[in-house]
């Protein structure tokens, strides 16, 4: 099968492109040409996504079985590829669940929403939650992206539609275990931490891979399928998951949550949890994940051994803090 990539350079895209190759697929990767792709054994070719004839000719010539869109980030991204799309082509994109209403109720300390969040699940009826926000993400401008009005047309087209949820692991560039992470390379012995019973749902990168490419070989179309681990650890528990992967022994030190230093707000008490249900995926598609440990022992072994920038932080809030510490959270003997 000959499968074609759009976008697939960072991060979840390599991993994707690295799944198609172990199941002997042909890959060709239509991308912009900031990054390469990492691996020779694909087709590379270079276009601005935006460029709507340019997209259908390339397309065309490559002659793919499946498109699976990675960077699709506004209503412009998806119209423009939907229209380039050949006659039949079937088409998987990538969403997340940041679509749902239970996302930006958290980011506001509300609860709207009971869990787990099916694919029926209300979704937001405002604008992306981090709208003007100063967080960064590669290739992502907060101000116009949005999955939701990526999805609408996609769907209209009978593209399948996987929403993502928190994903983490190998080149990750937000390292999103960095908020342990980050104390452990300092050499911090104490963290300061909150509640820690918040539930987000995750997935490995890997895991995630495998469910993309399934997706791009399944005969599924019309749908909307959300993707994450089986089972979802509080943030306390996947805090001294990361540490025993990390070797550490680093304490978890309860602090109360208007203390807490920004990248460590996660842990702190919430209302809403984002919890998916991932049940559909499963029956659907036939995709299981891996044990949880094992990913996260992965990903942390990668990340100690290529840590990012930032995670290079200034500890002087969680100093201040731990000044305030109330009681350590026992580690269950």
């Amino acid at each position: 099968m000959r499968v074609a990539v759009l976008g697939g350079t960072r991060f979840i895209g390599p991993a994707v492109v690295d799944e198609l190759r172990t199941r002997d697929h042909d890959v060709v990767v239509l991308h912009k040409g900031t990054t390469d792709p990492h691996r020779e054994d694909v087709e590379d070719v270079r276009l601005d996504r935006h460029d709507g004839a340019a997209l259908a000719g390339a397309l065309s010539r490559a002659e793919p079985d499946a498109l699976v869109d990675m960077c699709a980030y506004t209503s412009e991204d998806a119209k423009i590829a939907v229209a380039a799309l050949p006659a039949g082509l079937r088409a998987v994109v990538i969403s997340s669940m940041d679509v749902y209403r239970a996302c930006g109720s958290w980011l506001t300390r509300q609860s709207t929403d009971p869990i787990p969040l099916t694919e029926a699940a209300p979704l937001r009826s405002t604008p992306y939650p981090y709208r003007g926000s100063p967080i960064v993400r590669a290739g992502i401008d907060n101000d116009t992206y949005d999955k939701i009005h990526v999805e609408q047309p996609y769907l209209a087209a009978g593209a399948l539609v996987l929403r993502l949820p928190m994903v983490f692991g190998e080149r990750d560039p937000w390292c999103w275990e960095g908020f342990v992470l980050a104390r452990v390379l300092a050499g911090r012995d104490r963290i300061p931490f909150g509640a820690g019973t918040w539930i987000c749902s995750r997935g490995w990168v890997k895991d995630v891979a495998s469910a993309v490419a399934i997706a791009a070989e399944s005969d599924v179309t019309g749908e909307v399928v959300n993707i994450a681990e089986a089972q979802t650890w509080t943030v306390e528990q996947w805090a001294r998951a990361i540490l025993e992967a990390a070797g550490s022994s680093a304490e978890l030190v309860r602090v109360p949550d208007e203390r807490l230093p920004w990248d460590l707000q996660l842990a702190a008490s919430t209302q809403q949890h984002l919890l998916i249900d991932s049940s559909k995926a499963r029956r659907l598609l036939g995709w299981s994940d891996s044990d949880p440990e094992e990913a996260v022992a992965a990903s942390v072994g990668w990340h100690l051994a290529n840590p990012t920038p930032h995670l290079e932080r200034d500890f002087s809030m969680d100093d201040a803090a731990l000044e305030e510490a109330l009681t350590p959270i026992a580690i269950p003997g």
